[in-house]
């Protein structure tokens, strides 16, 4: 299983990511605020401002501080060993 990590120590499984957005259509807070509703939203923001927000195939959202690009040069920067290429 390989790892991504979110910002502030948190870490997902690549392998479950549908989609990395970002927070500013109203379709996605739309989607958001369906979540939450549900108990599906997971807020790994640690209180500051969310700039992308992360669809799993489990249903969960996952909000991240992170931005959607920072997020997708970290899932394409996963080497084999599941590392980090510059680790």
């Amino acid at each position: 299983m390989k790892l991504i990590g979110i910002g502030f120590g948190n870490l997902i499984s690549a392998e479950r990511i549908i989609a990395i957005v970002s927070p500013e259509s109203a379709p996605i807070k739309r989607m958001v605020q369906d979540a939450r509703e549900r108990g599906l939203l997971i807020d790994a923001s640690f209180g500051r401002s969310t700039k992308s927000v992360i669809t799993m195939d489990s249903g969960n959202v996952v909000l991240s501080a992170l931005s959607p690009e920072a997020l997708a040069a970290r899932c394409s920067d996963i080497n084999e060993e599941g590392g980090y290429k510059d680790e």
